[in-house]
């Protein structure tokens, strides 16, 4: 099943989603990979639903991602008489470790790491923002605000504090029992929630060992302070407007979203745009134009992949969001300024073999007018520095992987194919034309761009470039 589109779609599972009709209806509606969310359901509701996707994979013969998405910390107020409090403008409002029920003027905060970080004019925000206090004074169990913003405040609302750095590493410890449920069940890829520095990765690289791939969740201003390194350190990225819009002033977003795929793109690391993208799609059959603007403005940039929430996971129309975003997708692609604006941004390839070459085979493949790239891969590497070329032509990977194959579903332009290793030379353009012509991605009389290891099987290894003719 080949997708008309460079870009890919993830789409995330839930209550409107988790059977095996709806979840194969998404696949075949263009859905590239599936999100589990760990915020929300039983493991072994995840099970059941891990087991559907790798089922439809076997039925399909298509590689399909999955992405465990780990909740991280949530930090929220306690307990409230009546369950609710009223918050004015101007009011006085204390927070405290007390875990008695709060009331008129006060409510419980159990969380010691925040009072740790607060100085007086630290912004504090209730309910993702709806209200807002300013910190007067505090201590090590309290803070003595004023009311910025008011609202109606009920038990157990989150609570942000943008500006600071927690004192808390991203993987609580349902955070580590779900990571190794997810790594016995095989998913492909983890997302980390709540990472504020480089060190988070590392923790979380050293627990996974290789088991599977990070993808960084930037949803805090202090991972935009260290961008850089944490797109270094990590396998890919994923913009999550939501939480970062709710730490950050809204119109900031949209300028980070940029600079967030900008960074990637230069790394050859995947970059995926997350939250409310369609979200209008929740209640309705068809997005806003609005909404429609946006993912393909994400597109425009060079985003790998674009992702569906709530649209998808909860809403009345989950497969009619993903036939939307597939087709917004295939249309902004054969746009006219798509490929100027996607290739103004072209990274320099980094003074190696591996590089060298797969630069080269973009260069060749628009030169000869090839049908596509065929990149043999190990790991995926060799997949992967194809695509930060953003070539005009399909990306075929063919690796003995599977899991490699799964992780590639995720990445602009690379249709996967898991199959078993080349030994000689003419095995490999032999297999690159059988099955470019099987997956629909070349007929005979095309021209395709291989490129190759040798020794064949050695990850990294990739020096070999060949042109070959798939006869009639």
């Amino acid at each position: 099943m080949r997708r008309m589109r460079n870009a890919k779609i993830l789409a995330t599972l839930g209550p409107a989603s988790n059977n095996e009709e709806m979840i194969r209806a998404l696949f075949n509606a263009g859905a590239d990979a599936f999100r589990l969310n760990f915020s929300h359901g039983e493991q072994k509701d995840h099970r059941k639903v891990y087991n559907m996707i790798r089922n439809l994979e076997k039925e399909s013969g298509r590689p399909i991602g999955i992405l465990q998405d780990l909740q991280g910390p949530k930090l929220r107020v306690g307990r409230l008489k009546g369950g609710e409090v009223r918050l004015e403008r101007g009011d006085r409002f204390r927070l405290d470790l007390d875990t008695t029920e709060g009331g008129e003027g006060r409510a419980p905060l159990p969380h010691p790491e925040i009072f740790a970080v607060l100085e007086p004019n630290t912004p504090i925000l209730l309910d993702d923002g709806k209200m807002r206090l300013n910190v007067l004074s505090c201590g090590p169990d309290h803070a003595e605000c004023e009311v910025v913003t008011g609202g109606l405040l009920t038990d157990r609302k989150g609570v942000n504090v943008p500006g600071v750095v927690m004192p808390l590493s991203p993987l609580t410890e349902k955070d580590r029992n779900d990571l190794r449920f997810g790594l016995e069940l095989g998913v492909d890829w983890v997302a980390l929630s709540f990472v504020q520095r480089p060190e988070d990765v590392a923790e979380a690289r050293k627990l996974i060992g290789g088991r599977a791939s990070i993808m960084v969740k930037i949803e805090k201003p202090a991972a935009l302070d260290c961008l850089e390194e944490l797109v270094e350190l990590t396998d890919a990225v994923m913009v999550a407007r939501g939480d970062l819009g709710v730490e950050i002033p809204p119109e900031e977003v949209p300028g980070h979203q940029k600079n967030i795929i900008r960074a990637c793109r230069l790394a050859g690391k995947p970059v995926v745009v997350a939250t409310q993208m369609l979200d209008s799609m929740v209640q309705s059959p068809a997005p806003t134009r609005a909404e429609a603007s946006d993912v393909a403005t994400a597109v425009y940039d060079g985003a790998d992949t674009v992702m569906l929430s709530a649209e998808s996971a909860a809403g009345h129309y989950p497969c009619e969001a993903v036939t939307f975003m597939d087709r917004i997708i295939e249309r902004t692609e054969r746009d006219n300024f798509y490929r100027p604006i996607i290739t103004a941004l072209h990274p320099e390839p980094e003074p190696t073999a591996p590089d060298a070459i797969s630069a080269a085979a973009a260069q060749v493949a628009a030169t000869i007018h090839a049908a596509a790239i065929v990149s043999y891969t190990t790991s995926g590497s060799t997949a992967l520095r194809a695509a930060r070329e953003r070539p005009r032509v399909p990306i075929l990977a063919l690796t003995s992987r599977i899991e490699a194959a799964r992780r590639l579903t995720i990445v602009w332009g690379a249709h996967s194919v898991h199959t078993a290793d080349v030994e000689n030379f003419q095995e490999m353009v032999a297999k690159a034309c059988r099955v470019a012509v099987d997956e629909e991605l070349a007929k005979p009389g095309d021209k395709l761009v291989i490129t190759a290891g040798v020794p064949f099987g050695t990850p990294g290894a990739t020096n070999v470039l060949r042109i070959a003719w798939i006869e009639g």
